[in-house]
Formats: C-alpha cells, structure tokens, sequence
C-alpha cells in the first residue's frame, strides 16, 4: 500500500499549513526546523507534525530537526505538486475571478489555462491572464487541452448539467465550489469546498469567544 493511501485527509489538510512555515524558515537561511518549532507557529502538538510528516518519508533528527530543503521537496513530492496539473475554471463570476487570481496556484504546479461562462460580456476577455470561453465552447477545447482540474464556480442550478458536460469531455477531477452534491461516475474524484461550512464554523467560534471574554 502506498504512503499517500495510508495518509489521512486531516493529515494531507495540514501539509500544507508545515509546507508555508519551513518555506519561512528556508527564506531566513536555515538548514534544519524542528517539529516543536512548527507545531508552536500553527498551535498544534509536536506529535501531531511528527507523525503528520513522517508521510513524507524524511526522517528528523533528535535536537537538531528535519533537513528543511529535504523536507520541501518531500512534502511537494507527496502533494504531487512537483509536477504541473492543468486546470480550466468554469464560472468567471466573482469567486472564479478570485480564484484566477490567486498566485499560490502557480507556486503549487496549478495552471488555470483557461476559463468558460455563459455571460457574453465576459467571453472574449482575459481575466488575471486567462482567456474566457464561451460555456458552449468547452466540450471542443477541451480537446485540444491536457486538462486534470476542472474548477467549478457555476450557479448551483447550472452544477449538475457542467458537471455532466465535463465528465464527457474526459474531466476526471472536479473541484466542487457549489453547494450541490455532484453525481458523477466513480472514476472521477470530487472534492467540495463548502464555503458556508466554514463560515458557519468562523461563527459559532467567534460567538463562543465573545462570550467568554465577557464571563
């Protein structure tokens, strides 16, 4: 069984987080980061980073740390971000457009080559550097494109029918931004990212403090 099966999500989740503070330590010219240090900059238990980045196959040393190059590359080569992944957007609305933007994506190997609305006054335009498509397009660029990633950003009602449309165009990954639960073939992978989870979670948990300051 490979190290990414045996990896669990909360653990691939957190990756990232370690991945952001031993790239802080590399930019200040160290050679060497302990779990202790990383799990004090995020707030967790030293370890939780221990058995998280033993995924990662490099080993620590007793008080002197992870080989933080090392450590890098590992944590890209595990996360697959050291190779590129094509992705297209579809939905240049406000959160596409937003999404288009955000630099981490190319720093991580994801490449938004291009992106797809039904609004007409956006078909034609480039938005942070991508073109915009036509929403009837999609189905024949795609064939010209080595898609891995389709970012969809579409009107809930509109979800399943773009879903659909990009499973026959041979998509095999969704990164879902809409709130409905996509009904897809097994061989394609679905990840959701429910936005109004995490504000719910950011709400009850700012109630709570409030309150406690007040005790």
């Amino acid at each position: 069984m490979s190290t990414v099966k045996l990896a669990s999500q909360p653990t691939i989740k957190r990756l990232p987080s370690y991945l952001h503070v031993i790239e802080n330590a590399q930019k200040d010219g160290k050679e060497f980061i302990s779990g202790t240090v990383i799990a004090d900059e995020l707030g967790l238990e030293p370890i939780q980073v221990r058995k998280d980045l033993a995924v990662t196959g490099i080993v620590g040393k007793p008080r002197i740390g992870f080989p933080v190059n090392k450590l890098i590359k590992a944590i890209y080569a595990f996360l697959c971000w050291d190779r590129d992944h094509q992705a297209i957007v579809v939905g240049a609305g406000n959160l596409g457009t937003a999404l288009m933007g955000y630099p981490e994506f190319n720093r991580r190997g994801m490449r938004i080559v291009a992106a797809f609305d039904m609004d007409k006054r956006k078909i034609g335009r480039r938005i942070h550097d991508t073109e915009v498509f036509a929403l009837g397009q999609m189905a024949e660029k795609l064939k010209d494109l080595d898609i891995q990633i389709a970012i969809l950003t579409v009107p809930s009602n509109h979800a399943q029918a773009v879903a659909e449309l990009l499973v026959k165009s041979g998509v095999r990954a969704i990164w879902n931004f809409t709130n409905v639960k996509l009904r897809v073939p097994e061989h394609v992978t679905v990840q959701k990212e429910d936005l109004s989870s995490g504000y719910a979670v950011l709400s009850v948990k700012m109630t709570i403090s409030a309150a406690s300051a007040r005790k």
